[in-house]
């Protein structure tokens, strides 16, 4: 019998910088990576303004 976790590997997109400047090389990328997320930008503008109103409050 094979070991079932052989099929179990995945590897990581390449990166850029060293150490803490590592990140994800975004030409890299691709929808199968996860990267495709359409609503970010509204999602980034509520967080903004929720941000606002609670400094605002203060």
């Amino acid at each position: 019998m094979t070991d079932p976790l052989d099929k179990a590997t995945s590897t990581a997109p390449p990166t850029l910088g060293e150490g803490c400047l590592s990140r994800y090389d975004p030409d890299a990328l691709s929808p199968e990576d996860g990267t495709d997320f359409e609503g970010a930008a509204e999602l980034w503008q509520d967080l903004q303004k929720i941000s606002d109103e609670a400094d605002q409050n203060s």
